[in-house]
């Protein structure tokens, strides 16, 4: 029984802590969020784009390399 009041009374200190700590956090502004995500698509993009070239570069050396070896 005194297992079940400790779980209680734990969940309602984390509870607590959890409502005062969200209180204390500062929420980006809408402008702010929809500039970061601007960012992030066009990074992800620009890396695709960068591996993507990389990757033809690899493998267009690896098939000369292999095609070296195989005759």
């Amino acid at each position: 029984m005194t297992d079940v009041r400790v779980w209680v009374q734990n969940t309602r200190d984390y509870v607590g802590e959890l409502r005062a700590e969200m209180r204390r956090v500062t929420w980006p502004s809408r402008k702010q969020v929809e500039g970061t995500t601007a960012v992030v698509i066009i990074s992800v993009f620009l890396f695709a784009g960068y591996f993507a070239v990389i990757d033809r570069i690899l493998a267009a050396g690896v098939n000369k390399l292999l095609g070296y070896f195989s005759k």
